[in-house]
């Protein structure tokens, strides 16, 4: 019995470690298998992370072929060296040119009967632009003529009496009083004809009275202050013309820039009202400083044979100074502001991509590169607005 007894207990440990075993063995395979499913999850969510990461370099890029580039006028230069005009800028307007510039005034009082010129016409040297009915013209008229009729009686007087002494008829006295009457007939002549161009009159005309006020020179009728039947005084200002091939650009100079500011200088003359820029020289700097405003004016004389400067424009002055070198320049059309950053697009295989770059002088035409670009480097250099669009077409459609 003490036998068998131990032979059963034997037998059921042994059942039951193998059932501990097998427990043990499924227990390792679940917490394997757990720890390679999480792992699985882990990875799968690294990935999923690493490809929602956006590459700001594949952001900027833009993919161009060549015969797209060609098509949109895009030009590529390298990044190097550059000469830099110096400049300092000031704020301007357009002025007449007050040389060329004159206020019309009739010189006698009279009554207008004709106005002939009207206000922004171009008219030539000479020409009438009104009529004015004057009676101090007329008495002027009348001296003038009443002046030649003495003359005239003054010359046959003289020539008989010249005759007689010839002939031994008459006294040289008489001779000589007749030829000393015709010496002051012409001086009143004279007289009479400088009183009347003083005026702006001529000796000759349909009436005595009769005014024409005509153009000094050739110009525009910017002013016009007259109308038909107005009663005028001899200094009122009826008329302003101006040549307007010609005007000021005038700016005001701060004293502490008076030293770069002088007679002779080259100037460039730009406006933001339209994309045009002309050159012109500095022609009169102030000597003295404004009770107001404590600075002094400059101008500069432009030409002007298209009008596109018109009297009033607000412009900008560059007063040019020396050359300046730098080790490295670009072109300032090549700048487009993308995320309000300065950029430029360096080319690439296949296209551009955006690059932001460090600035520093500029002279307008060309700038200056601080950082981002390498000497050499190759850029899109004009019609770079086109690249910017794409580039906004782009990064539009990645956020969708």
């Amino acid at each position: 019995m003490a036998v068998i007894a131990l032979a059963g207990l034997l037998g059921g440990g042994a059942v039951l470690m193998s059932d501990r075993q097998k427990i043990g063995g499924e227990e390792a395979e679940h917490t394997e298998a757990g720890h390679n499913e999480k792992d699985a999850h882990a990875s799968d969510g690294k990935a999923a992370h690493q490809e929602g990461e956006k590459d700001p370099h594949k952001e900027r890029q833009v993919t161009l072929s060549d015969a797209q580039i060609k098509a949109s006028g895009i030009t590529v230069q390298a990044a190097g060296p550059a000469k830099l005009q110096a400049s300092a800028r000031f704020q301007g307007e357009i002025r007449f040119n007050d040389d060329r510039t004159a206020h019309v005034v009739p010189r006698l009082a009279g009554v207008a009967e004709a106005v002939q010129a009207n206000l922004g016409q171009t008219v030539r040297r000479g020409q009438v632009l009104a009529v004015i009915a004057s009676t101090a013209l007329s008495e002027q008229r009348s001296e003038l003529l009443t002046a030649q009729k003495r003359r005239e009686l003054a010359r046959t007087t003289h020539e008989r009496e010249k005759k007689l002494w010839q002939e031994k008829i008459s006294a040289e006295q008489d001779y000589l009083q007749a030829q000393a009457a015709l010496q002051e007939a012409d001086i009143a002549v004279r007289n009479a004809t400088q009183k009347l161009a003083a005026v702006g009159a001529t000796g000759t005309s349909t009436g005595l009275n009769r005014l024409e006020i005509r153009a000094p020179f050739a110009g525009t009728v910017v002013e016009k202050h007259l109308s038909l039947g107005e009663s005028v005084k001899e200094d009122a200002s009826i008329f302003t013309v101006s040549d307007l091939g010609s005007v000021w650009a005038e700016f005001a100079v701060a004293p502490k820039d008076l030293n770069a500011v002088r007679v002779g200088q080259r100037v460039i003359v730009s406006s933001t009202a339209f994309d045009s820029q002309v050159e012109g020289t500095i022609s009169y700097v102030g000597a003295l400083l404004g009770e107001q405003t404590r600075t002094a004016r400059a101008r500069v004389t432009l030409v002007n044979p298209r009008g596109a400067w018109r009297p009033g424009l607000f412009v900008t002055v560059a007063v040019l100074g020396d050359d300046q070198d730098v080790p490295l320049a670009v072109s300032t059309d090549a700048l487009q502001t993308v995320d309000e950053q300065p950029m430029l697009f360096m080319a690439t295989p296949g296209g551009f991509v955006a690059r932001p770059v460090q600035l520093g002088r500029s002279d307008g035409k060309t700038i200056e590169v601080l950082g981002g670009v390498k000497p050499g480097e190759r850029y899109a250099a004009s019609n770079t607005f086109v690249l910017k669009s794409e580039l906004g077409k782009a990064s539009a459609e990645h956020g969708h």
